[in-house]
């Protein structure tokens, strides 16, 4: 049986990881969230200035062990966002040398919805959980880029929870 590297695309706020915890359920997948492992490392609300860092060291660790365990035929859900075309090809050409497949989800849900979880999500901060304010959401806008239309995805609409 071949592994399947399961990519979920979408903007803070847009259901990724709750998508991501339930796929893990039913595929008894193995799924990595970097900002759960962030805020155990450098808690809820790391340096600004140091953010980057810190998303790099963890996202470099947790490839490794992507691609360990994907070699060893076991599905992996990443539940980064993939918000640049350049990161999800390089997903997709790690997938294939650990000879895995690949799949693409679309998470997405209203602006008005994502923008009233992430407050919402901010101001209890559950468990593994960033602080994301008003200012964090409109810097990200500038760097999340959809997905093209050659890239087949599957649309997880997450509206409704």
């Amino acid at each position: 049986m071949t592994a399947t590297l399961h990519l979920l695309h979408g903007f803070t706020g847009a259901g990724k990881t709750t998508f991501a915890r339930k796929l893990e359920r039913e595929l008894s997948a193995l799924r990595f969230t970097p900002d759960e492992w962030i805020v155990q490392l450098y808690g809820h609300n790391p340096p600004e200035e140091n953010f980057l860092e810190y998303y790099n060291r963890v996202t470099d660790l947790i490839w490794q062990l992507t691609m360990q365990v994907l070699q060893s035929d076991r599905d992996v859900i990443l539940d980064f966002g993939f918000w640049s075309r350049s990161a999800r090809d390089e997903a997709r050409s790690k997938a294939q040398v650990a000879g895995a497949n690949v799949k693409l989800y679309s998470i997405s849900c209203s602006e008005e919805i994502m923008h009233k979880r992430v407050l919402k999500r901010s101001a209890q901060l559950p468990t593994g959980a960033l602080l994301i304010d008003e200012n964090a959401i409109e810097l990200f806008k500038a760097s999340f880029e959809s997905l093209d239309e050659d890239e087949s995805h599957t649309i997880v609409h997450s509206d409704a929870r």
